[in-house]
């Protein structure tokens, strides 16, 4: 057909001001899909409904990636004159208030290499359509607020593609003819365009059960290669722990009669809630010993909740328009962070949040890519799934929490989806919620949503007779279109420790109160004080409790304090915290020019927790682990990457040679006899491999490192030696490398390990090396997953060789966003954000990464997704 389809168009950008409801909803869609060996016919017909008292014309949204076969009104077949069909809409001038439109689209999921949309990938076809692939399947109303229940038929060859899966429930099936068959499946509940999926493939498939609390049996299934089935059982495990905890914390369950969840190896994101069908990233449901570490354990975990949560927090309530996405997002992140800290170890898990938080958030909230939790406009919506969105968006609503209380928050949970079940609504909506639940006032709260940026606090405090004094000012600095910020309403936990260790509870004026050993300072103004009563003397002040706020901390405490903080404190943060501040200050000394010495409070600190048999091995872990040089390049106000990294490794050495006797004792004590995934087990590898890693900083620890490697018996202990030797100059590491290779060559997500453990290598010649990598048969830029374990391991964690001197770095990564965006632009765009940080840079290097940035702006066709990013970091 036709209608005249223009030439591609860039996109305009958007506003939250400018929202307006739907002129047009959609009730019901019923789709039809024809898959074929070189491309599928999509019909979909549609109950339209206008909405309100308007003759305006019905605009649907579309792409340059499909083409309009035919299109009919109430049975009546439109020609080319009754309608216009542009490169991104189509749209009918003249129609009734209720109609059914039927909507007949060609596409060719082979061709598509940007994994949004319909897309056929290792055999299988597969759909993403969040935040705007429906609109590349078919023409529609492709927003978040339109609601609509859909039933779906699928179509293809029986042999080829045995498993023909959608969302809802499961209707008929039945054979065809020309050995083609079909299913059919149902959504009960009203769901947005962004919530729908499709798979058709030959997968294995585990299949389990969960009973809900109220007694109904839902079949649970997990469909992945048939090679991988075994690698799917912990997923399995992971789902009914999920399914569990959401029932026992908050009182939801599941509402279809089957769960769905399949792995794909080509997958734009790391997992995808469509309602009743879960479209996973291979790398969050494949596990096992022999080919994942602890970690990868973990992850799995981790987004396996994450996306089961989103049953409710997501699919039940959605977001009104795309502005409002950590409504869902942060909001499920912290479920998902919740529920891993119950079933593991909280206080572990809250120090590598919020080391994520620094690493990747505070960065992105410093430099030119900064924006609020809830931004005002974008260009390309894919560029706003950040972790500003994701992870200080789950912090805004951990602040709700400490700040209403748990038993409160619980009713405010219970309220919002009391009152929205079925809705796309706002941030907005959900702090209401909490405030009529809990009686609290949140409206300066609501600061968090708006303003972006890292509020700085400052806590200091002096001594009156009995009483002490603690001021607290904020600040936070200027950042794009927002140069002056007002204060932020935040809770700071602190707590007291007497000379011994002990926690105490001095009486609190003013607004704070006490929550067990916790105080709650409710902090609103720019600077305010708070005075405790009878603090006895010698007493340390426990700041920032938990991380209660996503801030960075000043203070006026001394070495002294910090280490017996880092002693004694019973919040294992601030224990952790104290250690890496005394580390911190250390190396950043001898960034200045000062000598490492051999006596030092945080090695002391250092030696202190070394020897505690008592402590959690993982906590100990964390805190005789330096602060990792991302970290470190943050406390400095123009970064010096050389100069840092050897501060950092001249420390690691004086460590490893004055403590080297203790540290291999304590390192022969933590060995395993057998492998297994007991907490306390783990936690014995963690500390091990953290001990490992001092060893290995001297020549006398070499032979350790390769009997570590050759003796592993799981991934874990064999990636960190992996990683050691291929950090180093040992004669042996290109034949381990290689050994690796030749062992692992045909599982993707190891080999995506490999390729990871060499671009994160200190090594000199490390630019060279992954430029070569990228022209090894194993990598491919049409993978995300190969793609960000060799580049992003390299540009946002191997600081000192990314900013290699001459700018050769920032060429590579420059010449692989064009490479992989001529491929798709969404993975292309995740590997941007390294770029954007020049102006901390020395002149010499900020001139090479603007060069490089430029260079990037002067190629033509450059997807929107680049593009913005580009202007946003030249601004």
């Amino acid at each position: 057909m036709g209608g005249g389809i223009a030439g591609p168009e860039a996109k305009q950008e958007v506003f939250l001001a400018d929202y307006t409801p739907p002129t047009f909803t959609i009730e019901e869609i019923d789709l039809k899909f024809h898959l074929f060996d070189d491309h599928a016919v999509v019909v979909a017909e549609s109950l339209v409904q206008r909405c309100g008292d308007h003759a305006k014309a019905l605009k649907l949204d579309g792409s340059k990636y499909m083409e309009l076969e035919a299109l009919e009104l109430d049975g009546m077949r439109l020609t080319t004159d009754q309608f216009d069909c542009g490169a991104n809409y189509l749209e009918i001038s003249t129609v009734p208030n209720t109609f059914k439109l039927r909507v007949t689209t060609k596409l060719r999921p082979h061709e598509n290499t940007r994994l949004e949309g319909l897309y056929h990938s290792g055999g299988n076809f597969c759909t993403q359509c969040e935040a705007e692939g429906f609109r590349h399947i078919t023409y529609c109303l492709d927003r978040p607020d339109v609601l609509a229940r859909y039933s779906v038929r699928i179509e293809a060859d029986k042999a080829k593609f045995p498993i023909l899966l959608s969302n809802g429930n499961k209707g008929n099936v039945g054979n065809l003819e020309q050995g083609r068959h079909f299913s059919e499946w149902h959504d009960p509940h009203p769901k947005p365009s962004y919530l729908f999926a499709l798979v058709a493939g030959d997968l294995a498939c585990r299949t389990d059960q969960f009973v809900t609390a109220s007694g109904r049996l839902v079949e649970l299934n997990i469909y992945v290669a048939a090679a991988d089935i075994e690698k799917s059982a912990y997923a399995m495990g992971a789902l009914q722990r999920a399914m569990k905890w959401d029932e026992d914390v908050y009182g939801l369950q599941y509402d279809l009669d089957i769960y769905n969840i399949v792995a794909v190896s080509d997958f734009n994101m790391g997992a995808m809630e469509n309602k009743g069908l879960n479209v996973f990233n291979t790398k969050y449901v494949l596990a096992s010993p022999e080919t994942a570490t602890d970690s990868d354990f973990d992850h799995v975990e981790g987004v396996i909740g994450h996306e089961y949560f989103h049953n409710w927090t997501g699919n039940r309530v959605t977001c009104r328009d795309w502005f409002q996405l950590s409504l869902k997002e942060g909001l499920t992140v912290f479920r998902d962070q919740e529920f891993s800290s119950d079933l593991a170890s909280r206080a572990l898990k809250r120090i590598e949040d919020v080391r994520i938080l620094r690493l990747l958030q505070f960065p992105e909230d410093a430099g030119p890519l900064a924006h609020p939790v809830r931004p005002e406009q974008y260009v390309e919506i894919n560029n706003f799934y950040t972790v500003t969105i994701y992870n200080k968006g789950a912090e805004v609503i951990r602040m709700m929490h400490t700040l209403v209380g748990a038993d409160a928050f619980r009713r405010g949970m219970d309220l919002y989806f009391e009152r929205f079940d079925g809705q796309a609504v706002t941030c907005e909506d959900f702090v209401r919620a909490m405030e009529d639940a809990s009686g609290a006032g949140l409206g300066q709260f609501r600061l968090w949503y708006s303003q972006a940026g890292t509020p700085v606090v400052s806590l200091h405090y002096k001594r009156s007779g009995k009483d002490v004094v603690l001021t607290i000012e904020q600040s936070c600095s200027a950042t794009p279109g927002q140069q002056e910020k007002k204060p932020f309403h935040m809770p700071v936990v602190v707590g007291w420790l007497d000379q011994s260790g002990k926690s105490i509870r001095p009486e609190i004026i003013d607004h704070g109160i006490w929550r067990g050993e916790d105080c709650i300072l409710n902090v609103t103004a720019q600077r305010e004080t708070f005075t405790f009563k009878g603090v006895p003397e010698g007493a340390v002040l426990s700041p920032l409790r938990g991380f209660s706020a996503p801030v960075k901390l000043e203070h006026d405490l001394n070495a002294s304090d910090l280490s017996f903080l880092a002693r004694h404190d019973k919040d294992a943060f601030v224990r952790w915290e104290s250690a890496q501040t005394l580390a911190a200050n250390e190396i950043l000394v001898a960034v200045g020019g000062k000598k490492i010495s051999k006596d030092s409070p945080f090695q002391a600190s250092f030696t202190g927790a070394l020897q505690d048999q008592n402590a959690d091995p993982a906590l100990v872990a964390e805190l005789i682990s330096l602060p990792l040089e991302v970290d470190l390049g943050q406390r400095m106000s123009v970064f010096k990457p050389d100069e840092l990294h050897n501060a950092r490794e001249a420390l690691v050495e004086v460590l490893a040679r004055e403590n080297f006797d203790v540290l291999l004792e304590r390192y022969q004590q933590e060995k395993l006899a057998t492998y297994d995934l007991l907490p306390q087990n783990k936690a014995k590898r963690r500390l091990r491999n953290v001990l490992l890693s001092y060893l290995a900083a001297i020549p006398e620890g070499e032979a350790i490192v390769v009997d570590h490697y050759n003796s592993a018996d799981n991934m874990t202990d064999r990636m960190i030696a992996l990683q050691l030797i291929a950090h180093g100059k040992m004669d042996i590491r290109p034949h381990v490398l290689e050994a690796f290779y030749a062992k692992w060559q045909d599982d993707a997500l190891v080999i995506d390990k490999w390729f990871a453990v060499q671009a994160l290598s200190k090594r000199d010649d490390t630019v060279d090396i992954v430029r070569a990598l990228t022209k090894h048969s194993a990598f491919t830029y049409k993978n995300p997953n190969r793609v960000r374990s060799l580049v992003s391991s390299f540009s946002m964690m191997n600081q000192v060789r990314f900013h290699t001197a001459g700018g050769e770095g920032y060429r590579f990564l420059a010449e692989t966003i064009v490479e992989v965006d001529k491929v798709n632009p969404q993975t292309a765009a995740k590997l941007f954000a390294p770029l954007g940080r020049y102006r901390r840079l020395d002149e010499n290097a900020s001139l090479h990464m603007q060069d490089a940035l430029m260079w990037i702006m002067s190629h033509k066709n450059l997807s929107d997704d680049v593009r913005e990013l580009c202007e946003k970091s030249l601004a």
